[in-house]
């Protein structure tokens, strides 16, 4: 009680005081017994706001014929010193590398803001494709295989010897208009071309907004700007962080293998509950990913309600769909996609940055 903090702490007889300015040295003190010891030095390069001094004082004991400092310390005062001394010289580093993390955010995230504008516009003109875009990016997904983590989200569909497979069997439309957006993207990306394994699952977002407004237009009355208004305001714009961060896969150089997928129209229930479990999810995935198994979504919920095990959750999102914010629906679809489109891929978190054109001051004319 009484003792001020960050002035000095008494130990074992000795006592650690900590001012401005002293450097590393300063904390390893002679192991020679002397009458007294204090130690000090000059600061070396370092921040000012974050350097320290040690000053290791050896005081008066009660133990008879103890000179020496103890090596609990000398290792007391050589930790202190090694943290203040890190502390001091990372700070500028850190403080480069956090504004060069805050210009690579901003500038995927401006790249993804236009990559949604210019995939909204084209499924605006084209709403008919919603079903088959959603379909596409499940079959890309989907051939991800657990036990050689091969496959995934990595735009091996728009291979033609893919696409051709049964399983694929007209979603052709819905690929010819990824790679027409994937044109216009190019055009403008300052960071080099869009991968497919970026693009479509970012075309499978786009296609499930659309199915979002689409509901809640709906329930408007098929009021487009009230529907908007009801979408911006219930709806779970805000759930999609994750899967906008996981941008930056890199597209395969070869199809992925045959037989990873099914043909949904043609599948059992039993057949897709082992294919989604084959990949880590359960029914209830495979309930909420109803609208990505064919082009009637009602149809293939009939069907999954046949399942003992889906039909419980078939109902619930049903029931949530009938709701003005259809929160458990949208936000557990948002978490599967989510998941799925980041099956066995590598992130590159910096794809897409590009360097910042400096500004030569003596250039500028006042």
């Amino acid at each position: 009680m009484g003792r001020r903090p960050g002035r000095s702490s008494k130990a074992r007889g000795y006592t650690v005081e900590a001012t401005m300015g002293a450097s590393f040295l300063s904390t390893l003190p002679s192991l020679v017994s002397v009458p007294s010891l204090t130690i000090s030095t000059t600061p070396t390069t370092r921040c000012p706001s974050h350097a320290v001094a040690i000053r290791c004082h050896k005081m008066d004991t009660d133990v008879p014929g103890e000179n020496v400092l103890r090596r609990r310390e000398v290792l007391k005062c050589f930790g202190a010193t090694v943290g203040m001394e890190l502390l001091a010289s990372s700070g500028s580093f850190v403080e480069m590398a956090s504004a060069a993390d805050l210009i690579q955010r901003r500038q995927r995230s401006e790249f993804q803001s236009s990559i949604r504008q210019t995939l909204s516009a084209a499924i605006k003109g084209k709403p008919e494709l919603v079903p088959y875009i959603l379909t596409l990016a499940l079959n890309d997904a989907i051939t991800y295989d657990k036990a050689t983590k091969s496959g995934g989200p990595n735009g091996s569909i728009r291979f033609s010897s893919e696409m051709s497979r049964p399983e694929n069997k007209g979603l052709s439309a819905a690929l010819n208009l990824i790679e027409e957006a994937k044109e216009e993207i190019d055009s403008y990306s300052k960071g080099g071309p869009i991968s497919f394994a970026d693009l479509i699952p970012f075309a499978g977002q786009s296609a499930v907004k659309a199915t979002f407004l689409a509901s809640a237009i709906r329930k408007c009355g098929g009021n487009e700007q009230k529907g908007s208004t009801l979408y911006s305001a219930y709806g779970s714009s805000g759930q999609w962080g994750l899967f906008d961060r996981q941008f930056g896969r890199t597209d395969s150089q070869e199809p992925d293998p045959e037989g990873r997928v099914p043909q949904w129209e043609k599948a059992t229930v039993q057949e897709m509950k082992d294919k989604f479990s084959s990949i880590g999810f359960g029914p209830r995935q495979l309930a909420v990913m109803s609208a990505f198994l064919g082009p009637d979504q009602a149809a293939t919920e009939a069907l999954l309600a046949t399942d003992p095990d889906v039909t419980p959750w078939v109902q619930k999102y049903q029931r949530s769909r009938e709701t003005v914010s259809q929160t458990d629906y949208e936000v557990d679809l948002i978490t599967t996609l989510t998941k799925l489109s980041s099956m066995g891929q590598q992130i590159n978190y910096e794809a897409y940055t590009y360097p910042v054109r400096k500004i030569e001051l003596s250039k500028l004319k006042l």
